[in-house]
């Protein structure tokens, strides 16, 4: 522990907590579904079971439709968009569910004076009244919100240009795409195994904790023991 901490305190890790939304703080997958769906039938394609979805659920969305339809076209993607926003801002972002104890412990992360923000793919908008909805919009000093064609890391960059993140930044997500965005920033990455994200596809990019439950979540500003360490020391492990 550093000499300047006082004594009885515990030194604080990380200078802010950055977390994804979907899969992480809560569970999208009926209002993603049914709007992917909705997107679907309205072009004529097969739609999916949810159980299909939630492979899904975390890359933007023209990656997810390139995958599911196979179209490459940019103006044909940006038509299914359009639809499954139609749908989804009526009534899909009112379908996500909080998983069990994460208000919990974003209030004991807020007590213990841990910063906390949010990046997502999902448009911010979409994102903040998703967090209004449950009550915790108040938890976060941000909201940074996804644009079609710009990656999770290219966010995470900018907000590094905005000297908003720092290398001392941990970014908490369920799925690959958090992970390497993390790391290509430098940043340390937490993997969370209560999303849509196998446990084999995070740690194939070597998150620096790897967290069972939302419980543990705390554990990031004060002592990181209490996460699971797989494989990584630090979030520099770049691809």
């Amino acid at each position: 522990m550093p000499a300047d901490v006082p004594p009885g305190r515990v030194a604080k890790v990380h200078d802010l907590v950055l977390f994804d939304l979907d899969g992480t703080l809560s569970d999208p997958l009926v209002g993603i579904g049914r709007s992917i769906n909705y997107a679907l039938a309205h072009f004529g394609c097969a739609t999916l079971e949810l159980s299909e979805v939630s492979a899904h659920v975390g890359p933007p969305l023209d990656e997810a439709f390139r995958a599911i339809t196979g179209i490459t076209a940019s103006d044909r993607l940006n038509g299914f968009i359009a639809k499954y926003r139609e749908r989804y801002g009526d009534v899909g972002y009112s379908e996500n569910v909080l998983y069990p104890g994460v208000a919990d412990a974003l209030s004991t992360l807020r007590d213990s004076g841990m910063p906390l923000a949010v990046c997502t793919s999902k448009r911010r908008d979409f994102a903040e009244r998703i967090l209004e909805m449950f009550r915790l919009r108040s938890f976060f000093r941000f909201v940074d919100g996804g644009e079609i064609g710009v990656h999770k890391w290219q966010q995470i960059e900018a907000l590094r240009a905005r000297e908003l993140v720092s290398e001392s930044s941990v970014m908490v997500g369920d799925r690959s795409v958090d992970v390497v965005a993390a790391h290509r920033n430098g940043l340390f990455a937490a993997g969370v195994l209560w999303g849509h994200g196998s446990r084999a596809e995070l740690e194939r990019d070597r998150p620096r904790y790897l967290l069972h439950s939302p419980s543990q979540l705390p554990s990031l500003a004060t002592d990181a023991r209490a996460a699971e360490v797989p494989v990584c020391g630090r979030g520099v492990c770049h691809e």
